[in-house]
């Protein structure tokens, strides 16, 4: 498998675009889904075409906003009544949260979340700012395939593993797919922050999948222990030998372009996330993980490579 690596500058305009359009819908399911440790109620779902608050429920009615990249559309579905919304360059973000909101209210969800972007630098509300923004159909599709390309990857690892686990998902915050392996082990965070209090209160590994910024300009896979490890870590027992440590940020990384001309890259992922994983479970000694890779019991399936 060849994969075609689409760098941070090539499509930051409607990278920006799509983060800020996600953190409207991951705020709709902030507001309306059943609340989960570590906030995984308010990730995205990655679909064929784009990504997805999933099934919502709002009183007695059930409702779903998809963003449709493959379409240039975002689809608000209440109870079967559909709404399309044109994505498309020219417009700003003041003008999709009016058009989502109106969409919703219309049909009977006077629905409120905060406008403010969370754990971005971009700091003006979502509902107040009408600047221009970039929709490139074509490079955002190269984005999805990436965001899908992670979610093969980190199921393959995390889907057999018999623990604790948080599936891979968008989180629409730092606008990355990742999944999270937590062996039950309970640890508070040190500072009284709103989103870091809930998302590490326990001991957890995070596997994810970045598509870079203004400093890294190529996506990159990552993983990320907590409690952090600011610590040398670059064992040579990881593998592939592209990956590393850097202990400033308390994370393992494997650059995309590491691994995206080979045929073997999906094996080489995969290296990455075991060997990594057998490196952190030592330091923070965790006990009895061996467990978690005991074979199933099934059936090899026919649809899967």
């Amino acid at each position: 498998m060849v994969i075609d690596v689409i760098r941070h500058s090539e499509w930051a305009e409607t990278k920006f675009t799509l983060h800020l359009l996600s953190q409207i819908l991951g705020k709709i399911k902030l507001e309306t889904a059943q609340q989960e440790p570590q906030w995984a109620h308010v990730a995205l779902t990655v679909t064929p075409d784009g990504f997805s608050t999933g099934i919502l429920f709002a009183t007695s009615q059930v409702f779903q906003v998809d963003m449709d990249i493959r379409n240039s559309r975002i689809i608000v579905n209440v109870d079967g009544d559909v709404e399309f919304i044109e994505l498309k360059t020219s417009k700003s973000i003041k003008m999709y949260f009016e058009e989502i909101f109106s969409a919703l209210h219309s049909r009977g969800i006077n629905l409120k979340i905060n406008p403010k972007p969370q754990e971005m630098a971009y700091g003006i509300p979502l509902n107040e700012d009408d600047t221009p923004m970039d929709f490139n159909r074509q490079n955002a599709m190269r984005g999805l395939k990436l965001f899908q390309l992670a979610l093969l990857e980190q199921s393959k690892f995390v889907a057999p593993m018999r623990c604790r686990k948080m599936k891979p998902a968008l989180f629409w915050g730092t606008f990355d797919v990742s999944m999270l392996i937590l062996p039950g082990i309970m640890e508070p965070y040190p500072e009284d922050k709103v989103i870091e209090r809930a998302a590490f209160d326990e001991h957890m590994l995070e596997y994810g999948f970045w598509l870079g910024d203004e400093q890294t300009d190529i996506p990159s896979f990552f993983v990320l222990p907590y409690p952090f490890l600011y610590k040398d870590l670059n064992d040579p027992s990881v593998q592939p030998p592209e990956g590393y440590y850097d202990e400033s940020k308390s994370e393992y990384f494997l650059s995309l372009d590491a691994v995206a001309g080979n045929e073997l890259s999906s094996g080489k992922i995969q290296e990455f996330f075991r060997s990594t994983f057998e490196v952190i479970k030592s330091e923070l000694k965790w006990e009895g993980c061996d467990f978690y890779f005991t074979p199933l019991k099934m059936k090899k399936q026919k649809g899967t490579n």
